[in-house]
């Protein structure tokens, strides 16, 4: 039996890569455990394994009771638990000196061999046992240490399941990696056998073995997929600055050049647009725009609304917010579908973006102004003329101490002629016609100032 485990630890070193003095440990432990499974066991033994031939001795630990008293009292004490399945209640077993306590107390522990006869048996199938659960064991470790350094890295795997929860996904052999349904794309079916691409999320240690989750909505899927079909981008040449995503509908990356000559949306267009079409196609025919980066925030911001032309963007540095002003036939393009582009681009910028038609922008920038106007206390009659009164406006008045200009308050209009026009038919126009007259002389500087 000792020579069996001896040659099987060595050559599970050799094949899977765990050590063997990690495996004779394990076995001591099984060695030990199986003892205590022995009717009339001692309470407190050890086991000596020689690594090199196998060969084994139980021993057991005479404490004396005062020592035995004093190491119990620093035990500290389990408290019953309930089994989730059943909702027993389980009571703790009685408190155990932990084996590293009592060795460092071996000086005052006497000991004596209780090896059971006829234990080689019994001890070669818990070896057996216990050496397929420390492989086990050793393998999550090792695919732990593996995985837990590859997140953000494109892996390509092979559907075996999906259900409502998640779907399971095959990466090799004994390893498989999650993809819960809220890293899935709406309307992408999940085939069993079907061949898939995604980037590894998360990484974790758990009891039943790492738990790896995969994605295949995280943006950085979009630079790795660039990065497997664009050499420019994978030697550096090229770099994705920024990458904003609706997944399932449209993508917008910004790319940027670091060597003379290379256009960076040609390289990642590639010839005929053979390199964007093979990373849509693996995105089951998600959209994207390749957008030229840009340090100069309103050119940026600009290329950003493609595929909408843009006429005129107005930035704020200090509130990152930028005003943009579009062709009336190009409003609705620029701000996309319930308002998909306008969103993907303030994301792919960082900058707030407010889209306006040409129309809308002039018109508020009129009303601006007068506004601007009113405020700074002028009379705001407009005259027959076309032009708007000089005079300054009476405290608590838009308009000036001229009679037909006060009598367009509550009019509802700012245009004396058309008060005038209403006023001639009780003779009223003469007046109405004066007044003016006398305004006119005012601009001219012919007439003096007689207003309040």
């Amino acid at each position: 039996m000792a020579k069996e485990i001896v040659e099987a630890v060595h050559g599970l070193e050799r094949e899977k890569g765990i050590s063997a003095e990690r495996l004779m440990t394990a076995v001591e432990d099984a060695l030990l455990s199986a003892y205590k499974k022995t009717p009339d066991a001692a309470r407190y033994a050890r086991v000596d394994l020689d690594h090199d031939t196998a060969d084994f001795r139980v021993w057991e630990l005479m404490l004396p009771p005062d020592l035995e008293e004093e190491l119990l009292a620093e035990v500290e004490i389990e408290e019953p638990t309930i089994d989730p399945e059943t909702g027993e209640m389980s009571e703790p077993g009685e408190p155990e000196i932990p084996p590293e306590v009592l060795a460092a107390h071996s000086d005052q522990i006497d000991e004596r061999d209780v090896t059971p006869s006829g234990f080689g048996r019994i001890a070669a199938q818990t070896a057996k046992q216990v050496i397929f659960q420390r492989i086990r064991e050793a393998e999550r470790d090792m695919m732990f240490d593996e995985y837990q350094d590859r997140v953000g890295e494109l892996i390509t795997g092979i559907i075996q399941q999906s259900d409502k929860r998640y779907t399971l996904v095959q990466l090799r052999e004994r390893v498989e990696a999650l993809l819960p349904k809220s890293e899935q794309v709406e309307g992408e079916r999940y085939d069993h056998g079907a061949r898939i691409k995604a980037v590894i999320t998360d990484v974790s240690a758990e009891a039943k073995g790492p738990s790896i989750v995969v994605s295949r909505r995280s943006p950085e899927l979009i630079r790795e997929l660039f990065e497997l079909e664009v050499p420019e981008v994978a030697d550096g040449l090229v770099e994705i600055q920024n990458v904003a995503r609706e997944p399932g509908y449209r993508s917008k990356i910004a790319v940027v050049s670091h060597a003379n000559g290379v256009d960076p949306v040609g390289a990642c267009v590639g010839p005929r647009g053979s390199r964007v079409r093979m990373v849509v196609s693996e995105l089951r025919g998600e959209k994207i725009d390749i957008i030229p980066f840009n340090d100069e925030p309103a050119r940026f911001v600009a290329k950003a609304l493609s595929p909408a032309r843009v006429r005129e963007v107005l930035v704020d540095d200090e509130a990152r917010q930028s005003t943009v002003i579009v062709p009336d036939d190009q409003l609705s393009l620029a701000i996309g579908r319930e308002g998909q582009n306008a969103r993907l681009a303030a994301r792919l910028t960082g900058w707030r973006v407010d889209i306006r038609s040409e129309t809308e922008f002039a018109e508020e920038e009129a009303s601006m102004a007068y506004e601007e106007e009113e405020a700074s206390g002028r009379c705001a009659a407009i005259m027959t003329t076309g032009k708007r009164c000089p005079n300054a406006s009476l405290p608590g008045s838009r308009y000036c101490g001229l009679p037909v200009h006060q009598a367009l308050e509550g009019t509802g209009t700012d245009e004396v002629a058309a008060v005038a026009g209403e006023g001639a038919e009780v003779g009223e126009s003469d007046g109405a016609a004066a007044a003016e007259r006398e305004t006119s002389l005012q601009e001219s500087g012919l007439a003096e100032d007689r207003t309040p």
